[in-house]
């Protein structure tokens, strides 16, 4: 595993900040990072890259124990903090140069001029840092991440403040380079999680509330409910035949919610109803919720 987390706790006082979570991540995943504010993301995140010793429970990247090497898991991970905190007054390839200095990289030169191509900050690469708007100074931060070619990234707000265009940029920036890499990525925004992970990890009040893939935990809470489409309109009363349908509502224009145990068995009991009564269907769909609901039903 790229990253194991096991009973990972941090405790500021009487305060359990982080309290006693688990996950792994493997190589070639990306993976939202999701909590309200104060839930205790950063902190995990913190955790993970050494920056922060936890209180209880271990943390494992590339099989190295963050509190027993933090220097030889600092040489895995690439982290881009929240606040992407740059130098303002160094030039770009100064910066990455700094940065390559500092992971002791011999042929610094190339790799410089790799990530500014990767990142692309190639018209940027002659300014000063806070010359730069918000969006290609997150590219400088992702390419100091990765200058000394991590296993691991892990990235906190990564598009916070962007605008939507940016924010498309960083978008299909860190698609491609989970490719290749393990990515922890933090955010508010579903629609970045939706667009580049297929699992999720959500934790709230410090403790882990799931772990799954994006599409499962939409049915969270939806299971036995099923939306039927019709090509017209049904009469109501014909439901009441369908042993299998617990209760049915009408939802919208020719389309039915149907309640049930037995889904499957449900499906084909629509099927045989539907020929006896000339009936039309247009889809039998399992009710889903969004992301967003999700997130709000598992944190409130």
């Amino acid at each position: 595993m790229s990253i194991s987390v096991a009973s990972l706790t941090k405790i500021y006082g009487t305060q359990r900040a982080v309290d006693n979570i688990s996950f792994d991540l493997k190589k070639g995943e990306i993976v939202g990072f999701l909590g309200p504010n104060g839930a205790g993301k950063s902190t995990t995140m913190k955790m993970i890259t050494g920056y922060l010793p936890p209180s209880g429970g271990t943390a494992l990247v590339c099989g190295i124990d963050v509190t027993k090497d933090a220097m030889g898991v600092h040489k895995k991970i690439g982290y881009l903090p929240e606040s992407n905190p740059l130098y303002y007054d160094m030039y770009v390839r100064e910066y990455l140069g700094f940065t390559a200095g500092i992971h002791k990289l011999k042929d610094s030169s190339a790799r410089i001029e790799e990530m500014i191509s990767t990142t692309g900050l190639t018209k940027e690469a002659h300014k000063k840092i806070g010359a730069l708007s918000k969006g290609y100074k997150q590219r400088v931060g992702i390419a100091q991440a990765m200058i000394h070619n991590p296993e691991v990234l892990i990235l906190d707000e990564p598009t916070s403040g962007l605008d939507p265009n940016q924010i498309v940029e960083i978008r299909e920036l860190i698609s491609t380079l989970g490719k290749e890499k393990t990515v922890l990525l933090s955010t508010h925004i579903m629609q970045e999680v939706q667009a580049m992970c297929n699992r999720v990890i959500i934790i709230s009040s410090g403790k882990l509330v799931a772990d799954d893939a994006i599409e499962r935990l939409k049915e969270v809470n939806t299971q036995g409910a099923i939306i039927v489409s019709f090509e017209q309109e049904p009469a109501g009363e014909l439901f009441t035949e369908l042993k299998y349908a617990a209760q049915y509502e009408q939802c919208g224009n020719a389309t039915w919610k149907l309640l049930t145990d037995t889904p499957d068995e449900l499906r084909k009991e629509l099927m045989q109803w539907a020929l006896r009564h000339d009936i039309s269907i247009n889809s039998i769909q399992k009710e889903t919720q969004s992301l967003e609901e999700v997130f709000r039903t598992l944190t409130k």
